[in-house]
């Protein structure tokens, strides 16, 4: 049976982020031919509704107000329910980021809805649609079947690809009132502590480094091989806890998943907490000292060597290369 679904768009710094295609290309598979309805929230979204319909959804709506324009639950949950009672769609999809954990539990309670999270893969389509998502911190998956009432799920950044982009695709660009009060939570000022560049969870390359790395300086060369791939620079919680960089970098079961197409990680042993952010990357490439690491277990390619000897080195090759391309 076809689906009318809703699908949230997310921004940064006035810019569309990756999941948000990926959320459209979910929504078309459990579409079943039906309706995919971007939906986009802030005080001035209406811009970039073309460029989700270019994506692959049929049109767009938005809910703009000056309220909108930082995050917060109270806020995001009033505009995107106004949405809803509007639409009344059979499925709705979000982005498994750290905005989306936080508001779609908020969305689906109201709904009285149950959700499926950290969607990674989804075999079939329709009804008989399996969703796919890691359990027990990555060490098994389970396959979960939708069978009545809303089908509301969240999904992996860079594990379903977006649909490629047809700048000749048109739709309707719509809005929708709402006056958005009481809210709780006021964001007067955004402090960013995470580094400029790629975003760690969409970026297809990440080079992570551990103790190993002995310093806040010892990043710097995993910054410039990381700059070179076009990726991001990502750490331990040990290097994180040693002040070697900030939190904000941290993979791991309490900081950041992520699945990029290379994982480089670098004087990083191999945690059991570190290895359940990172153990889905497609291409994962260990260099430590120690034959004997745990990392070396999981490890596709594994480097035994000293870290200021071997990076130094990749990116020498990977300066050739680029020089040949």
């Amino acid at each position: 049976m076809s689906k009318k679904v809703l699908v949230l768009g997310e921004t940064r710094d006035g810019v569309l982020r990756n999941v948000s295609f990926e959320a459209i290309a979910a929504a078309k598979k459990v579409s079943a031919g039906g309706e995919v309805v971007g939906v986009l929230l802030g005080d001035s979204v209406q811009s970039l509704g073309a460029e989700m319909i270019q994506y692959g959804a049929d049109r767009v709506v938005t809910v703009e107000h000056e309220k909108l324009k930082q995050y917060t639950s109270d806020g995001y949950s009033q505009g995107f329910m106004a949405v809803c009672e509007q639409e009344n769609p059979e499925a709705i999809v979000f982005g498994h980021t750290a905005l989306g954990k936080d508001l779609s539990p908020k969305i689906a309670s109201k709904l009285a809805a149950g959700l499926i999270s950290d969607v990674t893969e989804i075999e079939g389509e329709d009804d008989d649609a399996l969703f796919i998502r890691p359990i027990y911190s990555g060490k098994a998956f389970e396959k979960v079947k939708h069978k009545e009432g809303l089908l509301f799920i969240t999904v992996r950044p860079n594990n379903i690809a977006a649909l490629e982009k047809d700048e000749s695709r048109s739709g309707d660009v719509t809005s929708v009132d709402v006056d958005v009060k009481d809210l709780r939570t006021i964001i007067s000022e955004v402090v960013r502590k995470a580094t400029e560049g790629v975003d760690m969870s969409e970026a297809k390359v990440v080079v992570a480094g551990g103790r190993g790395v002995r310093s806040a300086d010892g990043f710097k060369p995993l910054q410039e091989l990381a700059d070179l791939l076009g990726g991001a620079i990502g750490a331990s919680r040990g290097a994180c806890d040693a002040d070697y960089c900030d939190y904000s970098l941290q993979i791991g079961q309490t900081g950041k998943v992520i699945t990029p197409d290379l994982y480089i990680g670098a004087g990083i042993s191999g945690a059991i907490q570190h290895m359940a952010g990172m153990s889905n990357s497609k291409v994962i490439v260990a260099i430590n000292k120690d034959p004997e690491a745990e990392i070396f277990k999981v490890a596709d390619y594994g480097i035994v060597g000293d870290l200021f000897e071997v990076i130094p080195m990749m990116i020498e090759e990977v300066k050739k290369l680029k020089v040949h391309a």
